[in-house]
């Protein structure tokens, strides 16, 4: 694979490391097994959500396919024939090959054409990207007219406990504190986001899994293990220091650890989902074309803007 990553990117717009990223992928390979619960878990519920739809998709991609985990999952589910998986890490992509064809590409320069894919699907990769909007209209553009695009991505309030105790833990014992733990986006913009990116019918939801561990250590072990770890570009560069995890390890216990001594960490999940326009495609009715008025329909009385039901008094804020 080329080191060539995306440079045209505003220096403001660069937050990730995308070549940290890939080496982190890299290092996943060799104990994915180990680390992969939550994207199985993942992969497992966008697999549902494609059930839920009755299109046929001939061919489909899995951008940022890992391992090949929601092409394990898949296995023909969903209508889909055919299912190429892009990867960013080679070794990655190795693995996948046993699930489908393999292509190593970056997710934020997609080397396909115009209206290529029937659906594009996503599990858990697209937080890691520099340029989400872009991304989205690479997205939208390799898809045929009507095709499917169905991702999942972490979204604010993921790891919120971590990032506070992180925090809190570095400004005691090193006198101040960096980003230790990725921004993500908010529920409330995503579906703009597709919108902005010319999807129509644009929906995102949101699901909030919690996972226990025996301690706040074990849960930076496994987001190491997972590949999820520190790539900011604006990291700190100097290593963090036992003793600042240990006092992170203990904020987080004394604030959020159950009956059981276990700590949980929240992950909140977005999920979007939009189609590429078609003319087929059921359209909004233009304000005023309504038939019936919307008294009529719930057989009730209408009121003008001013008019107050009896008994009703104004109160102030």
């Amino acid at each position: 694979m080329s080191d060539a990553f995306p440079a045209d990117l505003p220096e403001g717009l660069r937050v990730f490391d995308r070549r940290l990223v890939r080496a982190r992928r890299d290092r996943w390979a060799a104990s994915s097994a180990r680390h992969d619960f939550l994207f199985r878990e993942v992969a497992d519920r966008l697999a549902d959500r494609l059930d839920d739809t009755t299109r046929r998709f001939p061919l489909a991609l899995d951008l940022g396919a890992r391992g090949g985990i929601l092409g394990s999952v898949l296995r023909g589910r969903g209508g889909i024939a055919t299912l190429v998986q892009a990867e960013l890490s080679e070794r990655l992509a190795r693995r996948a090959a046993a699930h489908g064809p393999v292509v190593v590409a970056d997710e934020e320069a997609m080397p396909f054409g115009p209206a290529t894919f029937d659906a594009i699907l996503s599990c858990l990769t697209l937080h890691w990207v520099n340029d989400l909007p872009g991304a989205l209209l690479q997205i939208r553009r390799a898809l045929r007219p009507d095709g499917l695009f169905l991702g999942a991505l972490f979204g604010l309030g993921t790891l919120g406990e971590l990032r506070q105790a992180m925090l809190e833990a570095e400004s005691e014992t090193s006198g101040g504190a960096g980003p230790r733990v990725l921004p993500f986006t908010d529920l409330r913009d995503a579906a703009g986001l597709l919108q902005r990116a010319g999807f129509a019918l644009p929906v995102a939801d949101a699901d909030t899994i919690t996972v226990t561990y025996e301690n706040a250590l074990a849960l930076m072990r496994d987001l190491r293990g997972m590949g999820e770890s520190n790539a900011l570009l604006a990291r700190p560069r100097r290593p963090i220091t036992r003793a600042t995890l240990l006092r992170a390890a203990e904020i987080y216990g004394r604030r959020h650890a159950e009956s059981d001594g276990r700590v949980a960490a929240r992950f909140q999940v977005l999920y979007l989902t939009g189609w590429s326009p078609h003319a087929d495609q059921p359209k909004a009715l233009k304000p005023g074309s309504a038939q019936r008025r919307l008294a009529e329909a719930l057989g009730t009385t209408e009121k003008s803007a001013g008019e107050k039901p009896a008994g009703d008094k104004a109160r102030s804020a």
